[in-house]
């Protein structure tokens, strides 16, 4: 065989634009890289799409506002509450109130005390006379004023998962975190540690816990099959949140800490759409994050991403999920889609998280 028949076996010459790294990363504008080859599906004007997740994840909500296509939130304020405020309560940030789901673990939790088929026995805290929900510490300002404002809401709130889980035709989950504090004997997963801005921390019934890649990927497939035994046809999207670890508990440096969290979190969900039909990855973190972006994307604190970054973010899920012929279609109202009333504005994001540095 000549040197040049060698050659020509070669797998990795006649490849796509898209597989050479000079081509479609380095000689490539920053705002002009584009990772998404196209999705496994499509969004139509007369989708349902839910969004959960980590704070990244409230910036495909605030999109989906703007876009005309339909962002599905059946958990909407009364009418006449103002959008400022109904926002502070949590209304439209995602589709339900269940505000930030960092973890795998805490998704499953949730889809399973919707359900009734997990009742924790630390369902409610009291604060003085106050009611806190401790799966939504920061939902409600000041807390429920009695027993029963709790149990209303939280079955209101129950009611509209269960709606979002049966009725979507897309949900779009945000993987943020691996870090996470729960009990010790349930095991249950609070969004943030208690005594962090609600709650009183006690060692003795809370336990750090950081998850591993096949706890994350075996509590997001179990997430997932748990929609799909009730809605076969959902379709679902996975992204990784870009945004930085605020602190750690690990006893190593917070940086560290970051790298091996967005590792696993992107590992198992690439694990996990690999695994199942109609479940797609989409690269957000990878288009913040890039050496083609540096650190041009993230505010000062190397934390915030810029609206350029989510510009960019957003203009990749358009061109590879939009039906474009479908957006003309949308402008009927379906019930339960956002009517917009709640604010759309890009660094409008509602983050638990940063209750553990104040």
């Amino acid at each position: 065989m000549t040197k040049q028949d060698k050659h020509a076996t070669c797998p990795y010459r006649g490849l796509p634009e898209t597989s050479y790294w000079r081509n479609s990363v380095a000689e490539t504008r920053m705002a002009k890289v584009q990772p998404v080859q196209g999705g496994s599906f499509t969004i139509g004007g007369e989708d349902l799409i839910s969004t959960a997740g980590s704070c990244f994840a409230q910036h495909i909500a605030q999109h989906l506002l703007r876009s005309g296509f339909g962002y599905f939130v059946p958990e909407e304020p009364h009418w006449m509450v103002n959008p400022h405020i109904a926002q502070e309560m949590g209304y439209g940030v995602f589709s339900a109130r269940y505000a930030n789901i960092y973890t795998t673990r805490q998704l499953l939790q949730t889809f399973q005390r919707a359900y009734g088929e997990f009742e924790p026995k630390e369902r409610v805290w009291k604060d003085g006379d106050r009611y806190i929900d401790p799966f939504r510490p920061f939902i409600q300002p000041d807390g429920f004023a009695t027993q029963a404002a709790f149990d209303s809401d939280q079955e209101h709130h129950f009611a509209s998962i269960r709606r979002i889980v049966e009725e979507s035709s897309v949900f779009v989950f945000t993987l943020g975190l691996t870090e996470a504090w729960v009990s010790k004997d349930e095991g249950i997963v609070f969004p943030v540690c208690p005594g962090c801005g609600a709650g009183t921390f006690d060692e003795d019934r809370y336990e750090f816990k950081n998850f591993r890649m096949e706890e994350v990927r075996d509590d997001l497939l179990a997430a997932l099959k748990f929609m799909r035994a009730r809605n076969p046809d959902i379709k679902v999207l996975l992204t990784v949140s870009p945004v930085p670890l605020i602190a750690t508990a690990e006893p190593r440096h917070v940086l560290t800490s970051t790298i091996y969290s967005k590792s696993v979190l992107r590992v198992a969900a690439e694990e996990v759409s690999q695994a199942l039909e109609m479940c797609d990855y989409f690269p957000s973190y990878e288009i913040i994050t890039g050496q083609h972006a540096g650190n041009a994307y993230y505010e000062d604190d190397f934390r915030s991403v810029k609206p350029e970054g989510v510009a960019h973010v957003m203009r990749c899920f358009s061109e590879n999920y939009f039906d474009k012929a479908g957006k003309r279609k949308a402008g009927r109202r379906a019930a339960g889609k956002a009517d917009g009333r709640v604010s759309a504005k890009v660094n409008d994001l509602l983050c638990e998280e940063e209750k553990l540095v104040e």
